[in-house]
């Protein structure tokens, strides 16, 4: 098995390297381990500050990708890969060092297609805790997971033709809609870790008002707009650095 991580940024230079960080600590853990390596692509998205050389310090691949599409994003970087388990953990996301031996424990089933690993997220605001634990409930009982970090196998990948990116948003849960439907096909599952969690950043509940978080977070809007990149500028272009 070789596992293949995939960190789409843009303009990320203040996170990624403790992203990688943790990374790379997930890395020399599932060798010392398991035995299995894991190689890492950063997909630089046309950034204008140092997120590719941040990328480079820390020994990641960068791949470059100029159009503003995070599914295009993501799929660049697996078109890079050569992983057999591809594992997609966004840049402002923090690992715990057991995160891909534990990818690699479930992965070693072979009916199990792919899956992700739960979220921590640790807002400073009382009511952004309270929306985020109710958001994280809400996924549960809908039987999703978001972007954070997930994986699959890469045949599974292929056979799905990667992201949508007709998505300008919801791309990562329209992908595990998916996955799971192609792991019912195959009668195989998809599993959610529990026991290993990792922590996104929490950087636009702290900085934006709440009621704008509100809005592009609410599953109609995503559903109603998410292919509509006009409505969804904000998101990207003018998150917290």
């Amino acid at each position: 098995m070789l596992i293949s991580v995939v960190i789409p940024a843009f303009d990320e230079e203040a996170y990624l390297g403790r992203t990688l960080d943790g990374v790379n600590a997930a890395r020399a853990f599932l060798l010392e381990r398991e035995g299995v390596r894991a190689e890492v692509f950063v997909v630089d998205n046309d950034s204008t500050d140092s997120t590719a050389e941040v990328a480079r310090l820390r020994g990641a691949f960068v791949v470059r990708e100029t159009v503003h599409n995070i599914a295009r994003v993501r799929n660049s970087g697996a078109a890079s890969a050569s992983g057999d388990v591809l594992v997609f953990v966004d840049a402002d996301t923090t690992v715990p060092s057991e995160t891909l031996w534990r990818v690699a424990q479930v992965m070693s089933r072979p009916d199990c297609v792919g899956g992700a690993l739960d979220t921590d997220y640790r807002p400073a605001r009382l009511s952004s805790k309270i929306y985020l634990g109710a958001w994280r409930v809400a996924g549960r009982l809908a039987g999703v997971a978001q972007g954070a970090t997930q994986f699959c196998r890469r045949d599974a990948f292929d056979e799905l033709g990667g992201f949508d990116e007709t998505l300008y948003v919801g791309e990562d849960v329209d992908f595990y809609r998916r996955l799971k439907r192609l792991a019912r096909q195959r009668r195989g599952h998809v599993k959610l870790v529990e026991d290993v969690r990792v922590e996104p950043s929490a950087r636009r509940f702290d900085r934006w008002h709440f009621a704008r978080t509100l809005v592009w977070t609410n599953p109609l809007f995503v559903l109603l707009f998410r292919r509509r990149r006009s409505a969804w500028r904000g998101w990207y272009e003018e998150v917290p650095r």
